[in-house]
């Protein structure tokens, strides 16, 4: 099949997909979120995630995909408005002459989510351990009395935190 039948093939099968199913997912995400900006949004992010991933036209349950993934959408529009939430709280508590700009706050605040999105891999003991070496600026020994582990646990769960930023910053 040459590439112009098989794109004009996904083309007409995501077309399909959206007109039997964007009403009904838009109702499902606005029943979540009580918000109908909210729902149109994470509703056409989850159609460009189908369309970028190229299976509109071979779901045998679309409903259940497009909630799958729309459900992933939530939890990350959640967390992302938690971690921003945290961030202005944080700043609210500094004095008014160190705010940072605007500009400043984006860039803040994007970080912020890429190391969340990094971190959310990690098992609670190795975040823990990454957290208390990275972010705290402890020792392996501190950070292993701290956490009630050895030295050697330390290094481990290290090794496999920045293994893994690793692996997820060339991906």
């Amino acid at each position: 099949m040459s590439t112009v039948v098989a794109d004009t093939a996904a083309h007409a099968g995501l077309e399909s997909l959206y007109r039997e199913h964007s009403g009904w997912l838009r109702g499902w995400l606005l029943q979540r979120l009580n918000n109908s900006a909210d729902a149109a949004d994470l509703a056409q992010d989850t159609f460009i995630r189908v369309l970028v991933a190229r299976t509109a036209g071979t779901l045998n349950e679309p409903r259940h995909y497009l909630a799958t993934i729309a459900r992933g959408l939530v939890i990350d529009l959640y967390r992302r408005r938690s971690l921003e939430n945290a961030y202005l709280d944080a700043l609210a508590l500094q004095p008014e002459h160190y705010a940072p700009s605007a500009e400043a706050r984006a860039t803040i605040l994007d970080t912020l989510l890429t190391i969340d999105r990094m971190l959310d891999g990690l098992g609670p003991r190795t975040r823990a351990i990454f957290l208390a070496v990275q972010l705290d600026g402890l020792s392996y020994e501190k950070a292993a009395e701290r956490l009630a582990v050895s030295v050697s646990t330390v290094r481990k769960h290290l090794a496999r935190a920045l293994m893994h930023c690793l692996l997820l910053d060339d991906a």
